[in-house]
């Protein structure tokens, strides 16, 4: 089994002023890198062997802060673990999108389910689980995943069968969340929310 710790991105200016930023290139702001160093120091009571991460520069920025605070590597980038689609929804206030499209799981023009977020990433997470098992010595192995909200959301949704994350919950920025994976498994093990 390989130990999955998935954290999701510092803060930007976007998630500040609750804009959907989507496959939008948005950098950390200084909050952003605190929520990194904070992660870091989540992460440093235990032992991880390698560092993965979305290529968009919110979450590699987060992962190279937390390889510099543990001494890991530099990230290897993982385009299927970056954020969801959103289509015309990119750019948007939250409240304007809710007004306008009802919900999260609306058809949007352009944007991606979370079905296909999730089938995506759990490509990847797979990919990533194999890699480490064909090269690690011990069974075990523990890696982690720099990526986003929406991506961490629908992997949970996904492997609690739709019974979390909880109505209303949020997932922080720097917020860890971690899970097993066996050939063809994944399996939440925790999982960090704001109520």
């Amino acid at each position: 089994m390989t130990l999955l710790t998935l954290v999701r991105h510092g803060q930007t200016d976007w998630n500040l002023a609750k804009r959907i930023q989507g496959s939008t290139d948005i950098p950390l702001n200084e909050t952003g890198r605190g929520d990194a160093l904070w992660a870091a120091g989540q992460l440093g009571g235990s032992t991880h062997h390698v560092i993965y991460s979305s290529p968009l520069v919110r979450a590699r920025e987060t992962a190279q802060i937390i390889a510099r605070e543990l001494g890991l590597n530099e990230p290897a980038l993982v385009p299927d673990v970056r954020e969801r689609e959103f289509g015309l929804g990119e750019g948007m206030l939250v409240s304007d999108y809710i007004e306008t499209y009802g919900d999260w799981l609306a058809e949007v023009p352009g944007a991606e389910t979370l079905e296909g977020v999730a089938a995506r990433a759990l490509v990847a997470l797979d990919g990533i689980a194999q890699e480490s098992r064909r090269r690690s010595s011990p069974a075990a192995e523990s890696i982690i995943v720099v990526t986003h909200g929406g991506v961490i959301r629908s992997l949970i949704d996904h492997v609690s069968g739709g019974t979390l994350p909880r109505v209303g919950e949020v997932l922080k920025n720097g917020s860890v969340h971690r899970f097993e994976a066996s050939p063809g498994s994944l399996r939440l093990l925790e999982h960090s929310v704001l109520l």
